[in-house]
């Protein structure tokens, strides 16, 4: 896994292959990306990353000048990983938290310029997470939410939708 670009661009990180989490590729992370600075600046905002897994997202994030990072992911091993990945690049602008997703959601209290969400693709509440998104108010005013999934969803009927972008198996769902 490694920074696309930003600050700590190049830098890799060796994923443990006992993981079950799969990092959003290369591919798709950059052509995402590419798609987003067109729709915000990340350097100072704020952001909340969903179903973090190895944190590919947060990483990526972190090396773009967010000023600081919500990392949510609730498996132990995920989330230890995350915290020895941050240490490894001596920043303090992310914040692991292991905890679960929708329970965090539900209790939040802060707004993100920019949130993302990759769950397990077979999660069978992944259709639900866009309402609980704007339901609970996380994104600020002007703020991009992007969901991760796979080719079975389509959210383009979603009130806040803007755009779905496809990356071979990978597909991207923008709301704002």
């Amino acid at each position: 896994m490694r920074i696309i670009t930003g600050q700590y661009k190049g830098r890799h990180f060796d994923i443990p292959r006992s993981f079950k989490a799969r990092p959003t590729t290369d591919f798709a992370k950059e052509n995402i990306f590419n798609v987003l600075t067109g729709y915000l600046d990340f350097d100072g905002a704020k952001a909340l990353d969903l179903f973090s897994g190895t944190g590919s997202i947060s990483l990526e994030l972190v090396s773009r000048g967010c000023s600081l990072v919500v990392s949510i992911e609730q498996d132990r091993d995920h989330h230890r990983f995350i915290c020895d990945c941050m240490k490894k690049l001596g920043t303090q602008a992310c914040l692991p938290l292991r905890a679960d997703v929708f329970r965090f959601l539900k209790s939040c209290k802060q707004q993100f310029r920019f949130v993302f969400a990759d769950p397990p693709y077979a999660l069978k509440e992944l259709s639900a997470i866009p309402d609980l998104v704007f339901e609970r108010q996380v994104l600020e005013e002007g703020g991009i939410f992007v969901l991760e999934h796979g080719k079975d969803h389509d959210f383009s009927r979603h009130e806040h939708f803007v755009e779905h972008r496809e990356y071979g198996s990978v597909n991207f769902s923008i709301f704002r």
